[in-house]
């Protein structure tokens, strides 16, 4: 007879268990930091042989530059504290070669030095919104294998599509221009050395814009030209982008226009938003030509109420469609009682609802 139970699992796993979710796991604390400041420490790993300190200094004012940081800060604050230049010497230091993260957010910066981030080797995510920013030199970002930008809220007139040529040649890149006074994006010299950077997300949101930028060298995924005084958007105006899936030109201001074939070059895309926009107005079916792929159409809060056999014709993909105020059509496809003789496809419709819970006057009424 035992004497003791045995245990329900063996004693080596029961020891090595803790280690384990140590492994998997981080631990979050604080250590002493520069006055003012606070950081936290995530440690990872066996016996926590790993860490890396998040350093706030936000909010403390322009004398806490030049900041001394840990050896292993992976991501520095230095937002609201009414900068008005950040330069090489005080993004220097030990702990500054490996920062991945820097945020200058919310101060009172006018300009960038070329060479202000010329020693953040592995800096993956800058942001400088909300600042006085007028220009942005054209080799900016060249040490550093960046992966986010955010330059939204500032005062840039012209951008050059080369200062977001990095380190990181390759790494998908993601720049927020929005709300800048932008009329101009100065494409990358065709041929040049190195190639376009890689952009595959880029809003250009609430700028001065009144033609589409030239983006053909771009990798783009997602392009926001939301609240730009766009004239019109004709054929050519997305040439060289068709692998963008996400267009957004949602409340353009002034009085837009849709051109015949104006889409046509953008095979790939699966979203269109058009909303907001109640003064635009469209040439007929032909806008629509050349967007075989695309899966949801946004035209809520226009004038725009094209035919349900146009919308199937024109948009063999489309899945769903936002019309007017609150009605939402939904692509319906009706296989019928018999089986289907061969070579005959089914039966689809678009079947409206009101999002108000309140059913439209028929199946296919837009």
């Amino acid at each position: 007879v035992a004497l003791f139970p045995a245990p329900t699992m063996p004693w080596p796993l029961l020891l090595l268990l803790p280690l384990l979710l140590l492994a998997v796991s981080g631990a979050q604390t604080t250590r002493p930091c520069f006055p003012g400041c606070q950081c936290e420490v995530e440690t990872f790993g066996l016996f926590d042989s790993f860490s890396l300190t998040r350093v706030d200094c936000s909010g403390l004012g322009p004398h806490i530059l030049p900041v001394p940081i840990p050896l292993d800060t992976a991501h520095l604050d230095l937002s609201s504290n009414r900068l008005e230049a950040v330069n090489e010497s005080v993004l220097a230091g030990p702990g500054y070669t490996t920062l991945a993260g820097l945020d200058l957010s919310h101060n009172l910066l006018t300009g960038v030095s070329p060479t202000a981030f010329s020693r953040l080797r592995y800096l993956e995510s800058l942001d400088i919104s909300h600042n006085g920013l007028a220009a942005l030199p054209a080799e900016s970002f060249t040490s550093s294998p960046l992966s986010d930008v955010n330059l939204s809220h500032n005062r840039l007139r012209e951008v050059s599509v080369s200062a977001f040529t990095g380190h990181g040649q390759g790494r998908a890149l993601h720049v927020d221009l929005s709300h800048n006074l932008l009329h101009r994006l100065v494409p990358h010299p065709a041929g040049a050395s190195p190639p376009a950077p890689a952009i595959q997300s880029l809003n250009l949101a609430w700028n001065r814009l009144r033609a589409v930028p030239d983006l053909r060298d771009l990798p783009l995924r997602y392009l926001s030209l939301d609240g730009n005084p766009l004239a019109a958007v004709g054929p050519g105006a997305f040439r060289g982008l068709a692998g963008l899936t996400h267009l957004s030109l949602g409340s353009l201001q002034g009085l837009p226009r849709l051109a015949p074939y104006g889409f046509r070059e953008l095979q790939g895309l699966q979203v269109l938003d058009l909303s907001g926009n109640a003064k635009l107005k469209w040439a007929g079916a032909d806008v629509f030509a050349g967007l075989d792929a695309l899966q949801e159409l946004d035209l809520s809060g226009t004038s725009l109420v094209p035919q349900p056999d146009v919308l199937r014709l024109r948009l063999p993909a489309l899945q769903s469609v936002s019309v007017g105020q609150g009605v939402r059509c939904r692509r319906l496809v009706r296989e019928g009682s018999y089986p289907r003789q061969p070579g005959s496809s089914p039966k689809v419709a678009l079947r409206c609802v009101d999002t108000g819970e309140r059913a439209a006057k028929g199946p296919n009424a837009l």
